[in-house]
């Protein structure tokens, strides 16, 4: 079932702390709060433990919780940002760690159990590569918006800045897309990886839908 054929708990039943509601709340967006997380750190594991982090978030603050207003999404997909950049941030610091520590000795190659996943992974890895291409704030307000669907306002209220805010990070992160399609190259041989200007473009076809 969709997100919009499934009624959304009330905002009274989570500022009261109903474990049903939040329970309800966690099925209806969950699969959307991980999707996200996922396209700003392009990684699964990162984008896992941002997920788990932005409902326990979400629980610790849930007071915080306007009375009035519409869906809760835009407030889970506005925690979930600041988790998946914490997450990148300490993805970085671990990165940095291994650098300067010895070589790990070789283990087993399980390469029929991962050839499911490679795929996927080097999809996954030019994505967040197109994305990288972008500046933080204008690469979440695109990530919001096209990718997760929000509308202006609702990203204003994820992100907690003004509407036209939202509209001039999106209308660069366009621009810089576009500028990546229009270099973009023929489709590489062999199955190799596509360039990050053509998933620009890809982007940018979906955009429009």
């Amino acid at each position: 079932m969709r997100e919009t054929e499934t009624v959304e708990p009330s905002r009274a039943r989570i500022r009261d702390g109903d474990r049903a509601a939040f329970g309800e709340l966690y099925d209806l967006y969950a699969r959307a709060v991980y999707n996200h997380a996922l396209r700003l750190t392009g990684n699964w594991a990162e984008a896992e433990e941002a997920m788990s982090e932005t409902f326990l978030a979400a629980w610790r603050t849930r007071e915080t919780v306007e009375p009035e207003g519409d869906s809760l999404k835009p407030w889970l997909l506005g925690i979930a940002t600041h988790k998946a950049y914490n997450a990148n941030r300490g993805l970085r610091r671990r990165l940095a760690f291994l650098a300067r520590s010895p070589e790990p000795r070789p283990v087993e190659d399980f390469a029929e159990e991962s050839a499911g996943r490679i795929d996927d992974a080097r999809r996954l890895a030019v994505v967040h590569r197109a994305l990288g291409q972008l500046k933080r704030q204008d690469r979440e307000v695109f990530a919001l918006c096209v990718s997760a669907g929000l509308d202006y306002r609702q990203a204003a209220e994820a992100l907690g800045v003004p509407v036209g805010t939202v509209r001039s990070r999106l209308s660069r992160a366009r621009a810089r897309l576009a500028r990546l399609s229009a270099q973009a190259e023929p489709p590489a041989a062999h199955g190799e990886m596509e360039s990050e200007a053509a998933l620009a473009a890809l982007f940018l076809r979906e955009e429009t839908r």
